[in-house]
């Protein structure tokens, strides 16, 4: 391996097709470079989508009523109806598998804007009846004061957690801390400023909420007695879709809903909706380590190609070597030793170059919604490197055996 005669030689031979080693080594290192380019490509993209769950329970589901779809029980079809505090309780009991049920209201309705004022200055934002578990479920944090607590709903006190596009809309450039907004003419507190964890958005834009007891909405705002939705959280091991279903089936019981309507009740499964992203970003990763490591093999088959050649024009030189007492260990590390050679400088290169495309988009797009920080990690580098090297490993083999099989009398004919 250090024997200085050796890589002489190895040098010789490579440098004196120079066109030949060039173009060889240049199929090898595009190989890795497309490799660690596409998975590096693969990541930025999964970082960026897969990066908008964060602060969101991704074993969570959301469910609602809707209008059922069937006759049951003397009811007609097209019956409206809504989840109510009772529910609360008895989905709370009789869901084994539930680590948390959060009831939800929102003012006007789904993705409505409802006039919130400050002084002379009005906005349109969402407003939420929530309870303080509900922090559990949303991607958000507070950069400043508090959310609701336990305190705020049995005290039924009028006091809202605004987002931050409510502050910068009604109080900048004042401190909204404390002052009191007025929501369809009733006064709230500000104790507590949102802001959102993540880019994704479940729905409404976070910045743009403004959440307020569940208590206390019902009363304020004309809804006693009503639920628009449960957010649902299943235990740890729990599947979510089993764990919806049962609360489906009760609610359907409760409710006098044909159990078999499956139109009676909206949801959306935060757990299946992650985990086909992720399957989407295994199968991309699975796809760009299939083409990267066939375009390894094609360079790895093109350095075969080429040492076969070189061993034909040195058919004479190894005879001599072979007359001269040369063992058959000696000509097969030779041989290896050159495909290795070409193999390591060309990997080296390309996965050099791979890793400069990679800074040079981060560089230029930075940190999006759609791509954040490409790039591969140090143990995939050195997995890619390793099946170059196993690659060239083959690749140095194969010929090797060719150049055993040459009968040394015979070499030293040949022209």
């Amino acid at each position: 391996m250090f024997d200085n005669d050796r890589w002489g030689e190895i040098w010789n031979v490579l440098s004196r097709n120079k066109l030949r080693s060039f173009l060889t080594m240049f199929g090898v290192g595009w190989g890795i470079f497309m490799l660690v380019v596409m998975l590096g490509m693969g990541n930025g993209l999964k970082h960026a989508v897969l990066g908008g769950f964060e602060g969101f329970a991704t074993n969570s589901s959301f469910l609602w009523t809707m209008p059922t779809t069937k006759a049951y029980a003397g009811f007609q079809k097209g019956r409206s109806f809504n989840f109510d505090n009772e529910d609360i309780g008895i989905i709370r009991r009789n869901v084994p598998g539930l680590e948390l049920c959060s009831p939800q209201l929102q003012l006007g309705g789904w993705q409505s804007g409802n006039n919130v004022s400050y002084g002379t200055k009005v906005g349109a934002f969402s407003v939420y009846g929530s309870e303080p578990e509900v922090i559990q479920v949303e991607a958000i944090r507070l950069p400043q004061g508090r959310f609701l607590n336990h305190s705020d709903l049995s005290e039924e006190r009028k006091v809202a957690v605004i987002g931050q596009d409510v502050v910068d809309q009604l109080f900048k450039p004042e401190d909204p801390m404390g002052k009191y907004i007025k929501i369809n003419g009733v006064y709230f507190q500000v104790i507590g400023v949102s802001k959102k964890k993540s880019s994704a958005e479940m729905g409404d834009n976070p910045d743009a909420k403004i959440y307020v007891p569940f208590t206390t909405f019902q009363k304020a705002f004309n809804s006693l007695n009503e639920v628009h939705w449960f957010n649902l959280i299943a235990k740890p091991g729990v599947d979510v879709a089993a764990m919806e279903k049962e609360v489906r089936a009760l609610m359907a019981r409760k409710h006098k809903v044909d159990p078999t309507d499956e139109g009676a009740f909206g949801s959306w499964n935060m757990q299946e909706f992650y985990n086909n992203m992720n399957g989407l970003f295994i199968g991309i990763s699975g796809l760009s380590w299939f083409v990267g490591i066939c375009t390894l093999l094609a360079g790895a088959i093109g350095i075969g190609n080429i040492m076969l050649v070189s061993i034909q024009e040195r058919t004479k030189e190894i005879g001599i070597r072979r007359s001269l007492g040369a063992t058959p260990r000696m000509i097969t590390g030779q041989i290896v030793q050159e495909a290795l050679t070409l193999t390591f400088i060309a990997g080296y290169f390309g996965l050099l170059a791979g890793v400069g495309v990679l800074e040079a988009v981060r560089g230029m797009t930075g940190d999006t919604d759609f791509f954040k920080d490409p790039g591969v990690d140090l143990f995939v580098a050195l997995v890619a490197f390793g099946v170059l090297i196993v690659a060239g490993l083959i690749a140095g083999l194969l010929p090797a055996r060719r150049a055993l099989a040459i009968n040394a009398v015979d070499a030293l004919r040949a022209d």
